[in-house]
């Protein structure tokens, strides 16, 4: 994105590119058909469940004044308006748990003034938005966006593990609360005595980590050994709706065993009811606010401002990372100036204000990836077995598989000049294996390929871009509201067990935690990290440079987290995060080389194939990585359920297999996935 300052610039140059392209925007998501339905479903469980979760806590939070059912009208609205006039589709707008501390801040506030109580408590933040609209106005206008271009991988990988830790905590924090008596409940009933408590927390604790485990499980349905292909398939892009209606069932189970009260289940007013509508008509009364808390509402609303700033840039910029390879413009300037105008709509209908989430918005751009993945793999395993069966050498079928990737490139109107992508290149193992003595020109031999593995590591990351993912989730999330009824038969205990899904899903390519998981290796075994694709930063900074970084960011995610718990402070913690950007800049080169610091800080993930282990040493990993413990060597040894040694045969040899070299050939044995490769740089002092 370019800097800009000049007013009104980034704006204009936003609404033009993005203009150019909104009519494939529409066209392309058609042309997926039903399988877009995929990507909806997934984004819209992800939606849905955290946002009623944040409606009960709002309810708990400010005795009922805020409940489900206007977190999920916010998110509905603002997620409808965003995904039609919006720039960018692939942000996703909801409440986020930051705006909960906020309201729940600005709340305890209202209640403790007579001249303002819990009654104007709404037409009072109805005003905070006001300000909060007038400052993310000017902050569109004025090019605060170009600011963007300064948070780092860094920054920004850091604040999606900081969302992380925080949807793990509100996951814990649940389950410890089904042990426990709610405030707004009746403790004398029959299902908050002792005994039935317990039952009911160890009865949540099974609900919510079997709905985690069967989760992950099913979305690798298509790796299992058992069942046909289409219903693997099935089970992998519906798994959570599937898992979720399940687990709510097995909940009914013990339902004449036990009180009425457990499982504890959602608790929200009807739509229709009175305590649910009253908040409409709030604009009426912020005339009633006085004036001295209108003017006091610039106070908040600063801290609310500069929050929406951070929240909405960084998730729209994790969304649009440049490993996906997104070939549509970015939006960051009006977005921002069209989220001022959906917090001023919001602060006048008396709901909380939607913005940009982390990670849901990551996570609809993944599982785009992952349709677009599918589509074009569907088309080339086709043509590829259309050319095998015509006897087809490895050259044609790979020109086949070519042409037919670019008749699913669908040219852009913005390009001036297409930019051409392609499959990426055959290995060379794949030559040796499917072809006779190496030839690229010799007839495939069918029985040596796995031609939907190979497919899978010819296609580059790509990704659906179009706006009916984002538009059906969102109009979905406002059909809760009218099954506000049937959603209350949900146990709260899913919610946290889908909330530990979130966190899991959301670390998934984080280089952060990779790294965090690197240092609690222990070093005979750091060899399997670079066996594997790896990130390039293994082979070109030294493990103690690694090390040190990894601890940098550790302690700093650490303190931002420690400052969500401290009441009033906690709403501020965006401002640490944004003091990244001088530190990055100023201060962090004077600790690392620049060279390490850039491959640390990459904007870019690169990856690079993995490495033999007589390659990778100490050179890479530290002191101890090439030492085996005598402890370990038997867990490298393949045992059978009973204890047995299983006896691993060779592969049989073919004559159209090439000679295996003899013992006393002096070339060392590489791996076949990547050449021959020297130690990069020498371990640091």
């Amino acid at each position: 994105m370019e800097e800009t300052l000049i007013p009104f610039r980034g704006i204009k140059k936003d609404l033009q590119g993005r203009l150019m392209c909104y009519k494939q925007d529409w066209t392309g998501a058609f042309r997926a058909g039903f399988r877009i339905l995929i990507p909806t479903s997934y984004i819209f469980f992800a939606s849905a469940i955290p946002v009623i979760s944040f409606g009960e806590q709002l309810e708990r939070d400010t005795d009922g004044v805020l409940t489900a059912v206007q977190t999920l009208a916010s998110t509905a609205i603002c997620g409808i308006i965003h995904s039609i006039i919006g720039g960018q589709p692939l942000l996703i707008l909801g409440i986020s748990e930051p705006t909960v501390i906020m309201y729940t801040f600005m709340f305890k506030f209202a209640k403790e003034r007579k001249d303002l109580d819990p009654n104007l408590f709404l037409a009072w933040t109805g005003w905070v938005c006001v300000w909060t609209s007038i400052l993310l106005f000017l902050l569109a206008i004025l090019g605060a966006c170009s600011i963007i271009n300064k948070f780092t991988r860094l920054a920004g990988e850091l604040f999606g593990l900081l969302i992380a830790m925080l949807f793990i905590k509100e996951a814990i924090e649940g389950l410890v609360d089904e042990f426990r008596i709610p405030n707004i409940k009746n403790p004398e009933l029959t299902e908050y005595k002792r005994s039935w408590r317990f039952g009911n927390g160890m009865f949540a604790l099974f609900l919510s980590f079997a709905l985690l485990i069967t989760i992950l499980k099913t979305r690798k349905a298509r790796s299992w050994r058992y069942g046909a292909g289409c219903i693997r398939s099935f089970i992998a892009d519906f798994g959570v709706p599937l898992m979720v209606l399940v687990w709510t069932a097995v909940s009914y189970i013990p339902v004449k065993c036990v009180p009425e009260g457990i499982p504890r289940r959602l608790s929200s007013p009807d739509p229709w009811s009175p305590s649910s509508s009253k908040n409409w008509t709030v604009i009426k009364d912020m005339l009633n606010v006085p004036n001295s808390y209108i003017v006091g509402a610039f106070i908040p609303a600063t801290m609310l401002a500069v929050l929406y700033y951070f929240d909405h840039n960084v998730s729209s910029q994790l969304a649009q990372q440049k490993e996906f390879n997104l070939r549509k413009p970015s939006s960051y300037h009006y977005d921002l100036f069209l989220l001022g105008f959906m917090t001023l709509l919001c602060g006048l209908v008396g709901i909380p204000p939607s913005d940009g989430v982390i990670p849901q918005s990551p996570m609809h751009t993944k599982s785009l990836a992952t349709l677009k993945h599918q589509l074009l793999r569907k088309r080339l395993v086709l043509t590829a077995r259309t050319s095998m069966r015509k006897n087809a050498s490895l050259g044609q079928l790979y020109g086949d598989m070519q042409e037919a990737y670019q008749q699913m490139q669908t040219p852009l109107i913005h390009e001036q000049e297409p930019s051409f992508r392609g499959l990426k290149e055959l290995k060379e193992s794949t030559i040796q294996a499917t072809t006779c003595k190496g030839n690229i020109s010799a007839p495939v031999d069918e029985t040596a390929i796995d031609i939907e593995k190979e497919i899978n590591e010819l296609l580059p990351v790509e990704v659906k871009e179009q706006r009916l993912s984002n538009f059906l989730q969102a109009l979905f999330v406002g059909g809760c509201i009218a099954a506000m009824p049937i959603l209350k038969m949900i146990p709260t205990s899913i919610l946290w067990g889908y909330f530990a899904f979130m966190a899991i899903e959301s670390i998934a390519g984080n280089q952060f935690w990779d790294r965090i998981l690197l240092l609690c290796t222990a070093p005979s075994r750091r060899y399997k990290v670079l066996e594997e694709n790896h990130a390039t930063f293994m082979e070109t900074v030294p493990f103690r440079t690694i090390t040190v970084f990894t601890i940098f960011q550790t302690l700093y995610l650490l303190l931002c987290f420690g400052i969500t718990w401290i009441p009033m402070v906690g709403v501020l913690f965006p401002l640490v995060i944004m003091l990244l950007i001088p530190i990055r800049q100023y201060l962090l080169p004077k600790f690392f080389k620049g060279a390490h610091l850039q491959d640390l800080d990459a904007a870019e993930y690169e990856e690079v194939p993995g490495l033999p282990f007589n390659i990778a040493t100490e050179t890479e990993l530290g002191a101890g990585a090439s030492e085996i413990e005598d402890g370990e060597i038997l867990d490298e040894v393949i045992t059978r359920s009973r204890g047995e040694f299983r006896h691993t045969c060779s592969p049989k040899i073919s004559s159209s297999t090439a000679t295996p070299a003899k013992a006393n050939d002096p070339k060392p044995l590489q791996s076949p996935r990547c050449p021959a490769r020297s130690p990069l740089h020498s371990p640091s002092k």
